[in-house]
């Protein structure tokens, strides 16, 4: 079986300074040529194909061979011929992606991990071989780039952000480049710190401990300002409203209902909260009031003009990440403030 991938590990690419963003390097990127046919692509357009490794791969990766992968799943019980098939509809959607995206225009392959530092071109079409947190991760990175959600396998995974296959790949691809296909815009949060690092996320940001245990902080929000102590605050966008923001919620109601000995319903997102929403919402995790700190300023709506601000007294392990990807994150210590708003930067998804 042909195995192949790189062993460099995820870089910290949202963690963005005042001097710019660093291009992506020669080799994470792979052209591949256009048509065989004498008329070579139809378009100079460029089309970036983001791709990641499969379960198999990163075995692979971490055991060096194909072989010791397999000891090592089956040893523990598993089915290691599912992994062989997963990476067999993988590798076969990949390869006739890359064809049937050749003859349309310039084509280039991106790993996963080097999205971060990939600069995208501003007319660049982008399409993305699933899963739903692959097409989450490169909206971070594409800046109004229209993005091509792709399920590399429906009878494997489900995905709200994968709604077409490979097959509907040319049709999709050429309403884009003709502006016929429609594109559903998507808001993401912003962390940004007082010395000037910014951290972007589409469904969610993390502030708190990174072992997730008691953080020390002030919050400020709108005139109110409160101590606080708690298992850190989570802040959604209307993406990933129906993510960790439910849960959340759903925990709450539970308790509240639960310790009253009644019955009541589940809370839930506001029903508006869309994709587009020009706003947020935070939540504080399990608040500890005490004689130095309180528990009143636990939810909240955020937008432009009325921010989240978060004072960190945390001397060690503080963090903030995105999107629940702990090696994406800004170090958050001690007189460290963070602003928390809706960023400029959009996504676009086509639909």
């Amino acid at each position: 079986m042909n195995i192949f991938g790189t062993s460099s590990g995820m870089r910290r690419g949202a963690r963005a300074s005042a001097s710019g963003t660093e291009s992506g390097s020669q080799s994470a990127v792979r052209a591949q040529p256009g048509a065989s046919g004498a008329g070579g692509p139809e378009t100079e357009t460029k089309i970036v194909l983001v791709k990641r490794r499969t379960r198999l791969e990163e075995l692979v990766v971490r055991y060096n061979t194909i072989q010791q992968a397999q000891f090592y799943v089956e040893r523990l019980g598993a089915d290691f011929s599912d992994y062989i098939r997963e990476d067999r509809v993988y590798r076969a959607a990949l390869h006739e992606a890359a064809e049937t995206l050749g003859r349309i225009g310039r084509v280039q392959q991106v790993e996963r991990e080097h999205v971060p530092n990939f600069i995208f071109g501003e007319r660049d079409v982008v399409v993305v071989l699933g899963q739903d947190g692959l097409v989450a991760n490169t909206l971070k990175y594409a800046d109004r780039q229209p993005l091509i959600g792709v399920n590399p396998d429906p009878r494997r995974w489900d995905g709200a952000l994968l709604p077409f296959t490979v097959d509907d790949l040319p049709a999709v691809v050429r309403d884009l480049l003709r502006d016929k296909r429609p594109t559903k815009e998507v808001r993401l949060a912003q962390a940004e710190l007082n010395d000037g690092q910014v951290l972007v996320a589409v469904n969610d940001l993390f502030i708190g401990r990174r072992t997730h245990v008691s953080a020390r902080y002030e919050l400020r929000t709108n005139d109110s300002a409160e101590q606080q102590s708690s298992s850190g605050i989570i802040v959604s966008t209307g993406l990933g409203s129906t993510g960790w923001l439910r849960s959340v919620l759903a925990g709450a109601s539970g308790i509240a209902y639960g310790a009253a000995g009644e019955r009541g319903p589940r809370l839930s997102p506001d029903a508006s909260f869309g994709w587009d929403s020009p706003y947020l919402y935070f939540t504080v995790r399990e608040p500890y009031p005490s004689r130095s700190t309180s528990a009143d300023l636990v939810f909240g709506r955020i937008d432009e003009r009325n921010p989240l601000k978060i004072v960190s007294q945390m001397p060690e392990s503080g963090v903030i990440f995105s999107d629940g990807v702990e090696s994406d994150y800004l170090e958050f210590g001690s007189g460290v403030e963070a602003s928390i708003t809706v960023a400029e930067r959009r996504g676009r998804l086509a639909v």
